[in-house]
């Protein structure tokens, strides 16, 4: 076990394990520490605990020392540089006549190194762009290209539900998510329903997966032979949320459809898979697209 305080560089980024070295830190605070791309300015996020060795990132970085009102002055020149720096570059690219979005710029704590970050639809070769930026900035120059979802996460944005991107607000890591979910949730399998501003499927489908897995578990599924109160009969609707399926019974005599709680039934003989929905005709190479 390792004892760690855990830094985040990013707002709503990747968390990073450090070794306090004995300072006593509390959250919010600032601290520069060590990193594999140099000298970094971050925020405390997770106080002093015990996590697996197998977590850490060996060899475990130390915290050098609690931030200044130096070094936090420093941290608003580099961002203000970096300002400056997006707009030198994108003249750069339209000079080369690069087929390539520039989405951000940042300056690492020591000004060692200057990052840009931008997307392109294929590969892209910016190597006399990258001597270029050499040649104004004196320092060392990368170009980093990140995919639509990282795009969306580093500029923000407004999702279909009103609220701010999960991605830019609180997801630290980007989990898969599949059609298999959508289908799973009865969702509209129409792209522009189901995806985000990224142009992939929305992550907040993975929020509610384990739910609806562990309910596919334990109701029947449509067309099912079930044991019903009142007789047998076959499942004609599910509605997993409420737990409540429509029987056809095959009794003359009842109504042609009867509801009841999945607690009231017993299953008689499941179907392999359920019938595909016809209004749900679909381009299936179109959805996985829209998979990362």
């Amino acid at each position: 076990m390792a004892t760690v305080i855990g830094v985040r560089f990013r707002y709503a980024g990747k968390i990073y394990y450090f070794d306090p070295a004995g300072i006593d830190l509390s959250l919010g605070e600032k601290v520069i520490v060590e990193t594999a791309r140099g000298i970094e300015c971050g925020e405390v996020v997770n106080t002093l605990k015990d996590v697996d060795d197998s977590e850490v990132v060996a060899p475990l970085k130390k915290v050098m020392r609690k931030a200044t009102e130096e070094d936090l002055k420093k941290v608003d020149e580099n961002k203000q540089k970096a300002k400056e720096a997006f707009g030198i570059c994108l003249e750069k690219i339209k000079k080369h006549n690069l087929e390539m979005k520039l989405i951000d710029v940042e300056y690492t704590f020591d000004n060692n190194k200057i990052l840009f970050y931008f997307t392109a639809d294929g590969r892209v070769d910016f190597r006399e762009l990258v001597k270029d930026l050499a040649s104004v900035f004196r320092t060392r120059i990368e170009l980093r290209q990140i995919g639509v979802r990282d795009e969306a996460k580093m500029m923000g944005g407004m999702g279909i539900c009103g609220r701010c991107l999960c991605c830019s607000c609180h997801l630290t890591e980007f989990h898969p998510v599949s059609i298999k979910m959508a289908k799973e949730q009865s969702l509209s399998l129409n792209p522009t329903k189901i995806s985000g501003i990224c142009g992939r499927l929305m992550c907040c489908l993975k929020y509610e997966q384990e739910a609806y897995e562990d309910l596919i578990k334990r109701i029947p599924k449509v067309n099912a032979l079930v044991q019903t109160p009142d007789g047998t009969g076959t499942v004609m609707y599910v509605s997993l949320l409420e737990e409540k399926v429509k029987v056809k019974l095959d009794n003359d005599n009842e109504p042609d459809l009867k509801e009841y709680q999945a607690s009231e039934i017993q299953l008689i003989k499941d179907v392999e898979k359920e019938p595909e929905d016809e209004d749900n005709e679909i381009d299936i190479e179109l959805l996985k697209q829209l998979e990362d």
